[in-house]
């Protein structure tokens, strides 16, 4: 199939389907339809994200049976590791950028060797913050506002997340390379296998079976850390394995620090962009906090929900940042916009999907993950309020993505620190505490904030300074 007709049959879409799953072909995205390439980049960037999001709700979901003061610890921990995950994704966009450049450039030797570095990058950081976590842990947990209490229930497996930092750096990180050279399959399939695997274990070693203890909590921690590391064993298999764009040897190791300067200079406003959300996302749980342990445990099965949703979104804007990457390396800016434009297109029409799901089911879905009623009430009521701009968030999901994917990371970055910390966080601090609006305050702050966001990237990516971006 070379291109897909105006009007899509059922019979070609789930040809599309077979295709983009299986991978494996080095498929160029520098030229045919756009609508073929979105698909075909899309649909496996979505289930991968899907898979991504599955782990929390796992988490959630059999945690939840331990107690609030349990559930309020996984979403404590979580919140803070956060950080982490920004700093991933901030290596991740800045590999994506690169090696999407050089393939689009018909450069594969180079867009190998940025990967490899990004490698080396990525294990150093791991190894300083997953040694901090580990060290710091009970403090951590008294910073976020957890009682005596939570703290004693739950060190153990905030130890256990963080001395797994090197695992969660490098799933991301090596997922970002194969999306910067268009094999989104793979990456998929990674968290495929990852996620079978915590599914499995998380309540063996949680409840224990069989020989196997009953680990409680610190359980959930073991399983995530040994799924994720399962899925980057599948990947490094990959890399050296040779049969796709990127080949990986040990000459692609050897320290290049010019390429490591221009990734860390990609990556570290990148990494910014996601710690400043990141951190305004620690200081919503912060106020939300002051509530009680009950609005902390309700606060957290709704964020875990919405991550659930809305990380299949960000698939769909990976799907850009790929498109946009590749075609300007190969000279092709025009092409680069268009597929931006297509993509914010589907994403909105399944945020859409979405936001009505959440307004007539979400009592059911908390229910399914939480059977505590005040949990429930706090829970419900969050995703009804954060779910009415769904709309706004997937297409400004796609229009930071393709900063991203153009190499241009500061330009959301700063869009992030006005709107977060001048705009959300006082402003949620002003409905929740000084209004006594109460947890609502900060859901409301949410939806106003991420939308205005939204709003402010559109305006500036239809300036086009994108297009000149060098990297």
């Amino acid at each position: 199939m070379s291109d897909i007709p105006g009007s899509l049959t059922a019979s070609s879409l789930f040809s599309l389907f077979k295709q983009a799953v299986r991978g494996g072909e080095n498929q160029d995205y520098t030229k045919g339809s756009i609508r073929k390439s979105v698909f075909l980049l899309a649909i496996p960037m979505i289930l991968e994200m899907i898979m991504e999001s599955i782990f929390a709700v796992v988490d959630i979901f059999f945690v939840g049976k331990l107690g609030t003061e349990a559930v309020a610890t996984v979403g404590l921990t979580e919140s803070v590791l956060a950080i982490v995950y920004s700093i991933a994704w901030g290596l991740s966009m800045a590999a994506t950028a690169i090696v999407s450049r050089r393939v689009g450039e018909k450069n594969n030797e180079e867009a190998t060797r940025a990967g490899a570095q990004a490698i080396i990058i990525s294990i150093a950081l791991s190894i300083v913050i997953g040694a901090a976590g580990v060290y710091f842990a009970g403090d951590i947990l008294h910073l976020m506002g957890g009682s005596s209490k939570l703290v004693a229930t739950g060190v153990g497996y905030t130890r256990i997340i963080y001395g797994s930092s090197i695992v969660i750096m490098l799933l991301f990180l090596i997922n970002g390379i194969f999306r910067g050279a268009g094999n989104a399959a793979i990456a998929m399939h990674s968290l495929w296998i990852a996620n079978i695997c915590n599914i499995i274990l998380c309540p063996t070693f949680i409840y224990g079976l069989g020989p196997i203890p009953a680990m409680g909590l610190e359980g959930a921690a073991i399983a995530t850390t040994v799924g994720r590391g399962i899925g980057v064993v599948y990947q490094c298999f990959h890399l050296f394995k040779g049969n796709g764009i990127l080949h990986f040897k040990r000459r692609h190791f050897l320290p290049d620090f010019t390429l490591m300067k221009s990734l860390f200079s990609i990556a570290w406003t990148g990494a910014m962009q996601f710690i400043i959300g990141s951190a305004s996302w620690i200081a919503m749980a912060r106020i939300v906090a002051g509530f009680g342990d009950v609005a902390v445990a309700g606060y957290q099965v709704a964020l875990r929900v919405i991550v659930f949703f809305i990380l299949p979104a960000w698939g769909m804007a990976n799907a850009a940042a790929t498109l946009v990457g590749q075609n300007l390396g190969a000279g092709q800016p025009q092409r680069a916009e268009d597929s931006v434009w297509k993509t914010a297109k589907y994403n909105a029409i399944f945020m859409a999907l979405v936001s009505l799901f959440f307004f007539f089911f979400s009592g059911p879905v908390i229910g399914f993950l939480n059977n505590d009623p005040a949990i429930g009430e706090i829970a419900t009521r969050a995703l009804r309020i954060v779910s009415i701009g769904y709309i706004f968030y997937g297409i400004g999901m796609v229009v930071t993505n393709a900063f991203n994917g153009a190499g241009d990371t500061k330009t959301p970055t700063i869009i992030n620190l006005f709107i977060f910390w001048a705009f959300q966080i006082p402003l949620a601090y002003l409905m929740a505490v000084t209004w006594e609006a109460g947890p609502k305050g900060v859901f409301f702050a949410i939806l106003i904030a991420e939308t205005t966001l939204s709003i402010v990237s559109i305006i500036i990516f239809r300036r086009g300074k994108w297009k000149l971006v060098k990297v």
